[in-house]
């Protein structure tokens, strides 16, 4: 008996219940990556893979992870910066310089014992210190090593500082962004950070896929700028035929017309109906279908004076409508009607506080803390187990378990600098001001 709707509905929901989580297998479970980097834009892509189980070691400088002290409006929590927290889920955090001669050599060690080494250095400097992928693959043949930067490992720019604002400028992304009579807009998010890591964390799976079929490593090389640049969809080809530049054009959709945002009574509407029976449900709706009869064909919509002439009629239009008006109209004739919600909406909504996309989780070092989970929903799903730490906080328990030194050995490696917890002098480094000095720790 086939399903119908409802109950295919039904049956994927509870294939992929939330709530069952922590009762799943973790489909990354047993690979082992070495964490050299720090900010947003290489943390980030090791998270999406932490998510799914790989196992992540997080060495980190005496100054700690630039992300201790960028923080939103100069909030913290508990000692935490939330610019820390976002990217740096179920980590184990040692306090260790590569740098020092001795550490060098340790990490060769977790090397032997590892799958992948992740670094977002200035182009050469691991090779600086002994640790660059050459040496890499003599001790472990099988290793991944994944180096991103803004501009590559090679070429004129290499080696040029790059931030979020720098590879949405480079990229050409800031520019095409923004409303035409405007100067270029930056995204209010760091999107070319986040963008990158996935493009790295997918690198890294078919670097593994590639190993698990012939039994070698390799060298990934990933420029931040570059991601941006693919993220231009038509651009390139467009150019490349037409000689033409592609200008800023607001909220238009280029491509898809009408695609724009609208401003109501109450709020703002995002409205889309390129398909010629959207465009004629949502005519019918505005009951002007004078506009479906002239501009049913899709093509002659897009051409610059008709979509201009289009998006200022449903403009005037939705200015006397409201939000939840348009919505329930767009439901009835079958176009793409959808308000233009606040984050804090978003952030209480109830379908995906149903979904798991935002999940409230118990951190022992913490308590209750709420973050969003890498999105694809599986069988093997993605999940949070605990956040960010403090500077060192898991020395013992990665040199012990891992390396198989003991807690003597570890404690000399500390007496001679060699690794490092937090220093009291630096909140941002430190556990929260009620720790126990066991809350959280893997190692009694």
């Amino acid at each position: 008996m086939e399903m119908d709707e409802l109950q295919y509905t039904e049956f994927i929901k509870k294939l992929m219940n939330p709530e069952n989580l922590f009762d799943e297998p973790e489909p990354l479970k047993g690979v082992r990556i070495l964490d050299v980097t720090s900010v947003v834009l290489a943390p980030s892509a090791i998270d999406y893979l932490g998510e799914f189980g790989a196992e992540i070691i997080k060495f980190e400088p005496r100054r700690g992870d630039q992300m201790r002290y960028v923080t939103p409006y100069a909030y913290f929590w508990k000692n935490l910066s939330p610019g820390l927290q976002e990217q740096h889920h179920n980590r184990y955090w040692v306090g260790m310089h590569l740098g020092h001669p001795k550490a060098k050599e340790l990490f060769y060690k977790f090397v032997k014992k590892s799958d992948v080494v992740v670094d977002n250095l200035t182009p050469g400097r691991m090779a600086e210190w002994g640790v660059s992928y050459d040496k890499l693959r003599e001790i472990n043949p099988r290793i991944i090593q994944l180096h991103v930067s803004g501009f590559g490992s090679w070429g004129p720019y290499t080696g040029r500082t790059s931030y979020d604002a720098i590879a949405q400028s480079e990229s050409g992304f800031a520019y095409i962004t923004g409303f035409e009579d405007r100067g270029p807009l930056k995204s209010g998010v760091w999107i070319a950070d986040w963008t990158t890591g996935l493009m790295c964390a997918i690198a890294i799976l078919a670097a593994l896929n590639y190993r698990e079929r012939t039994g070698e490593g390799q060298f990934i090389d990933i420029s931040q700028v570059e991601t941006m640049i693919r993220v231009l969809d038509w651009t390139w080809l467009y150019i490349f035929k037409t000689g033409k530049n592609r200008e800023r054009a607001g909220n238009r959709d280029l491509a898809i017309c009408p695609s724009d945002l609208f401003e109501c009574l109450d709020g703002w509407i995002a409205i889309a109906a390129f398909k010629e029976e959207e465009f004629y449900g949502l005519c019918k709706a505005m009951d002007r279908m004078d506009l479906y009869e002239k501009f049913a064909d899709p093509l002659e919509r897009l051409k610059d004076e008709n979509a201009r002439y289009i998006l200022n009629e449903i403009a005037k239009w939705a200015r006397n409508m409201h939000v939840g008006k348009i919505e329930e109209l767009g439901n009835k004739y079958g176009f793409a009607a959808s308000r233009v919600l606040e984050v804090d909406d978003i952030y209480y909504n109830k379908h995906f506080r149903e979904r798991g996309a935002i999940q409230e989780y118990y951190d022992p070092l913490y308590g209750y803390l709420v973050d969003p989970v890498y999105p694809p929903r599986m069988e093997t799903p993605s999940r949070i187990k605990w956040g960010a730490r403090p500077l060192g906080f898991d020395n013992e328990y990665v040199f012990t378990k891992i390396l198989g030194l003991s807690l003597d050995e570890v404690k000399k490696l500390e007496e001679e600098g060699v690794i490092y917890k937090w220093n009291p002098e630096v909140p941002s480094q430190c556990p929260p001001p009620d720790w126990d000095g066991k809350r959280g720790l893997k190692f009694p």
